[in-house]
C-alpha cells in the first residue's frame, strides 16, 4: 500500500506532525490514533504516535505503541530503533539494548541483501 492509498490517514498523520512541531504532543497523539484507525498499517502514523506519547510523558504507552509497530513491521530496523528509544526513555535499559541490537542486525541483513554499487559490472 502506498501513502496515497489512504488520504485520510495521510492527512491526519500530517496534522499530527504539525501538532508535534507546535509542541502539542497530547493532541498529536490523538490525531495519530485517528490516522491509525483510518489505516491500521500506516507506519508513519505509528511512528508519530510513538514520538507523541513519549513527548507527552506517556512512556509506557509509547513502549506499547512501539511494540505494536514492531508487530506490524517486524523486519523494519526503524521500528526496532523506535522501540529501543521508547524503552530507554522509560528506563528499561536491558530491553532497550536488546531492541537496538535487533535493529542493527536487521540493518545489516538489509545491507547484505542490497547489491553494492561497487559490485556492478
Amino acid at each position: 500500500m502506498t501513502p496515497s492509498d489512504h488520504p485520510t490517514a495521510d492527512s491526519l498523520s500530517q496534522s499530527g506532525i504539525e501538532l508535534l512541531a507546535a509542541g502539542q504532543p497530547a493532541r498529536a497523539a490523538r490525531t495519530f490514533r485517528a490516522a491509525i484507525a483510518a489505516d491500521p498499517a500506516h507506519a508513519e502514523a505509528h511512528h508519530g504516535l510513538i514520538r507523541a506519547l513519549r513527548d507527552a510523558g506517556y512512556l509506557e504507552q509509547s513502549v506499547g505503541a512501539a511494540l505494536a509497530l514492531v508487530a506490524l513491521t517486524p523486519a523494519d530496523p526503524l521500528a526496532h530503533t523506535a522501540l529501543s528509544i521508547s524503552l530507554q526513555t522509560a528506563g528499561h535499559i536491558p530491553e532497550a539494548e536488546a531492541a537496538a541490537a535487533r535493529a542493527r542486525i536487521l540493518e545489516w541483513k538489509l545491507q547484505l541483501q542490497s547489491p553494492s554499487p561497487d559490485s556492478q559490472p
